[in-house]
């Protein structure tokens, strides 16, 4: 893939930019030791990364990807929640609401790229993404209630968006954990891939995502996002209000231009 910068946020944050895809960033859970699990340092730093992210007029689309070979991410971090009296589990609950956050609201479209175990919070982390590229070694699933908790990073509202309503009450009642090719069949990923080849299916979709106008791209995505759960007509009126944010852009006289020439559009993002 060529050249890699890389920018490090905390001891387990990682973003990475690679030669020949300069508008794709690469957000790397890199705490192996412990399978991903979310800790509160972890989650400071993953709401920083996307923070740092968000504010990047150059990025086009987002990869969420892991260093562990056997996980994508095994949730909170239950060891460190353990050792919480009740007040400093309720003073770290806004750190890690903002490290899913993040991910959810980071304005350019997300694709997670998963093998392994994506439990709890981690499934959460997916869910968050637009797309989900899971490989056959994927296991997926939110089994919080058996351990005496809720998803709490989205994915009692996320999840039955996804699959609906009834489906989303049995994953999360039983607690269960879904194989990749049963996932797949649900919908609670929506690609699958070989093993091992999730990171790079999801970065070549990165890719072609990257390919499109920046200013189209953000708008489409606060299109689709605020649209969900309203009614067909007010729905129609926020994809009107998206469309005006780019009508008159810099990026639609250079797509419609290009188009007619017959040529790729250099877009100037604006």
């Amino acid at each position: 893939m060529g050249d890699t910068s890389e920018q490090r946020f905390g001891d387990f944050v990682v973003v990475r930019r690679h030669e020949g895809q300069e508008h794709v960033a690469e957000l790397v859970l890199d705490r192996p030791r412990a399978m991903n699990a979310v800790s509160t340092g972890m989650a400071r730093s993953l709401a920083d990364a996307c923070a740092a992210l968000g504010a990047d007029q150059g990025v086009r689309a987002t990869v969420l990807t892991s260093s562990h070979e056997r996980a994508f991410c095994v949730g909170a971090d239950l060891k460190e929640r353990n050792s919480f009296t009740d007040a400093e589990l309720v003073r770290q609950r806004p750190t890690a609401r903002a490290a899913y956050a993040g991910v959810l609201e980071l304005p350019m479209p997300v694709v997670a790229a998963v093998h392994g175990y994506a439990l709890g919070g981690g499934f959460e982390l997916a869910l968050a993404c637009d797309v989900i590229v899971a490989d056959r070694t994927a296991v997926v699933g939110l089994p919080e209630v058996s351990v005496g908790v809720i998803p709490g990073g989205g994915g009692t509202q996320l999840l039955p968006r996804r699959v609906g309503a009834a489906r989303a009450a049995e994953l999360v009642f039983s607690a269960r954990r879904v194989e990749a090719a049963e996932a797949r069949e649900l919908g609670l990923v929506d690609e699958l891939v070989d093993a091992g080849q999730d990171r790079d299916a999801a970065l070549a979709l990165g890719g072609r995502i990257a390919a499109n106008s920046p200013v189209g791209l953000r708008a489409a995505k606060r299109a689709l996002r605020l649209g969900q759960g309203l009614d067909l007509r007010a729905g129609l009126e926020v994809e009107d209000a998206a469309w005006r944010s780019v009508a008159f852009s810099g990026d639609r006289a250079e797509g419609v231009a290009a188009f007619n020439e017959k040529r790729k559009p250099s877009w100037p993002g604006e």
